[in-house]
């Protein structure tokens, strides 16, 4: 019986050292950022969630979290890049693995998300206005529009 016991208990060990990887998942998601703070009660980490976006458009469902690995060096310019494009609304593009079983205390982030990269998309994706003053526009996504001609030129007359 002891022997039985042993086994499955080496048994039980090993799968639960052996379902532990790094990097169970990598990937890309794209979006605008709705939340971006320093918090943690005993490891302070940063995390955030981003509002998924397709051909321009929010999509409908969860926001994606994320966090900054607390274990990783050298992400200050990831991070200021991050809160920049907070304020000012910006399209972004992260990039992403995902941890299994590396993370049990949540000291390396509040999410399995750890950002790896992120490039900004869009500077203009929240800010409509600020694309009137540069006298261009850009497609977004396919809108129909009906146009009003007198109030279109009523307003150009302004």
């Amino acid at each position: 019986m002891k022997k039985v016991l042993s086994l499955v208990l080496a048994m039980g060990v090993a799968l639960g050292l052996t379902s532990c990887k790094e990097h169970y998942s990598d990937g890309e998601k794209v979006g605008t950022l709705i939340e971006f703070a320093k918090s943690g009660l005993i490891w302070d980490s940063w995390d955030g969630r981003l509002n998924l976006t397709q051909t321009g458009m929010n999509t409908a469902g969860e926001p994606f979290e994320f966090s900054f690995d607390n274990d990783r060096t050298g992400q200050d310019s990831l991070i200021s890049l991050m809160q920049q494009a907070q304020v000012e609304g910006w399209k972004i593009k992260i990039k992403y693995h995902r941890v299994k079983g590396w993370n049990w205390f949540g000291n390396r982030g509040r999410s399995d998300y750890f950002v790896d990269d992120m490039a900004v998309l869009d500077k203009n994706f929240a800010n409509i206005m600020r694309q009137h003053e540069s006298g261009g526009g850009r497609v977004v996504d396919t809108v129909y529009v009906v146009l009003d001609k007198a109030e279109l030129r009523q307003h150009l007359n302004k």
